[in-house]
């Protein structure tokens, strides 16, 4: 299980990245983080887990609904191009943060075209 520090910097990471934009569309308790007004992540902080939805393309989805129990087809979302990840400590910090850099720059790229 992620500690209250590591959950506090994940939402850091995710407001840190360049223009990145935080708001709350949908509910108090969703986090919806932007780039030039293409989401990259999803941030869901109101349930006793954090759960954490991001981009990915369809091999790396794959790839990682084999690997891990916490990866799930992304909830409400396109189920080949997002994840969403129940956070349980199953992935690491450092895993997520990986993560969450694909997502922005998938996120980037697609904005840029």
């Amino acid at each position: 299980m992620l500690s209250p520090s590591e959950t506090s910097a994940i939402a850091g990471y995710l407001s840190n990245k360049t223009n990145s934009v935080k708001t709350y569309p949908f509910e108090k308790t969703l986090a919806v983080y932007t780039v030039k007004d293409t989401a990259f992540a999803y941030l869901e902080t109101g349930k006793q887990t954090l759960r954490l939805s991001l981009r990915t393309d369809p091999e790396l989805s794959k790839l990682l609904l084999e690997k891990y129990e916490e990866v799930a087809r992304g909830h409400k979302l396109d189920p080949k191009r997002w994840v969403t990840i129940v956070i349980s400590g199953q992935l690491s910090f450092d895993e997520i943060t990986a993560l969450i850099d694909h997502s922005y720059n998938l996120a980037l790229a697609e904005v840029q075209t």
